[in-house]
C-alpha cells in the first residue's frame, strides 16, 4: 500500500466538499446558482473535450486501432447518454412545498434544478471513481507527478460541487440531505484509489470502456440539463463568464495533469 496515494485520493474528493459548502452557505442564491451551473457547463464541456476524448482513444487505440476506437467511443457515449437517460427517469421530482399563486413553470424549473444536482451527483461519481484510481498509481509511480494530478482534479472538483449543492439548495433540499450526498460525491476519489490499491492495477481494455460511458453520461448532463438552464438565464452575461471561467479552469487543470506525462 503507497500511504501517499491513499491519502492524496481521499483529500482530492473533498475539494468537491468544499464547493458544496460555498454552495449550502448562500442558500437560495439566484444569482450563485446560474453561475455554479455556467462554471459547471464549462467545466464539463472542456473535460470532455480536452481530456476525457483524448485520453479515451489514447487508451482504446493501443488496444484495438484508430478507426475501432473511433467507433467504440461513439457507441460507448451514445450507451452512457441512454444510461444516464434511464437513471434520470427513476429519479423522483423532489417535494417542496408551492403556493398556491406560484406558476408551474416556478416548480418545473426547481424540479429540473434537483434533477440537475441528482444526476450530476451519479455521474461525477462514476468519473471520479476512475479518477481516483488514476490518481492512485501515478501518485505510486512519482509522487511529484501525483501532486500535480491531485491539483488538476481538485481544481476542477470545487465548482462541480457548487452546482450539486446550490442546485439542491435553490430546489428546498434539506442541508443535511445535501452535505451527505456531496460527502458520498467527495468519498468517489477514494473509493478508486482503494480499488486500485487491492487490484494491483486496471484492464487498459476496461478502463477504455468505462471512461467511453463517462462521456456520455457527462454529454448528457451538460447538453440535456446545464444548457437548458443557461439557455433560459436572463443574466447572459453572467452565464457566459461562467462558461469562460469554467473553461479557464479546466485548462489549468489538464495543464496540471499534462505536466504529469
Amino acid at each position: 500500500m503507497n500511504l501517499v496515494a491513499v491519502i492524496f485520493s481521499l483529500l482530492v474528493g473533498l475539494f468537491i466538499l468544499v464547493g458544496s459548502l460555498i454552495g449550502i452557505s448562500f442558500k437560495s442564491n439566484k444569482k450563485l446558482t446560474d453561475l455554479s451551473i455556467s462554471l459547471a457547463f464549462g467545466v464539463i464541456i472542456g473535460l470532455i473535450i480536452l481530456e476525457l476524448i483524448p485520453e479515451t482513444f489514447e487508451i482504446l487505440n493501443g488496444e484495438i486501432g484508430t478507426i475501432r476506437s473511433v467507433f467504440v467511443i461513439i457507441i460507448l457515449s451514445l450507451i452512457g447518454i441512454v444510461i444516464l437517460k434511464i437513471l434520470d427517469l427513476f429519479i423522483p421530482h423532489h417535494e417542496h412545498e408551492v403556493h398556491e399563486h406560484s406558476k408551474n413553470i416556478n416548480k418545473s424549473h426547481l424540479e429540473h434544478l434537483a434533477h440537475i444536482g441528482i444526476i450530476s451527483s451519479i455521474a461525477l461519481f462514476i468519473h471520479n471513481v476512475i479518477e481516483g484510481m488514476s490518481l492512485y498509481l501515478i501518485t505510486s509511480s512519482n509522487i511529484t507527478s501525483g501532486f500535480l494530478l491531485f491539483i488538476g482534479i481538485g481544481l476542477h472538483n470545487i465548482p462541480l460541487g457548487l452546482v450539486i449543492s446550490s442546485t439542491l439548495t435553490t430546489s428546498k433540499y434539506p442541508k443535511l440531505k445535501i452535505l451527505r450526498l456531496s460527502l458520498l460525491v467527495s468519498l468517489s476519489t477514494f473509493i478508486g484509489g482503494i480499488c486500485m490499491m487491492f487490484m494491483g492495477g486496471v484492464d487498459k481494455l476496461l478502463e477504455g470502456i468505462l471512461l467511453g460511458l463517462t462521456i456520455g453520461m457527462l454529454i448528457y448532463i451538460s447538453i440535456f440539463e446545464l444548457l437548458h438552464q443557461i439557455y433560459h438565464m436572463k443574466n447572459k452575461k453572467l452565464a457566459l463568464t461562467g462558461v469562460g471561467i469554467g473553461v479557464v479552469i479546466l485548462i489549468l487543470s489538464v495543464i496540471c495533469g499534462n505536466t504529469v506525462h
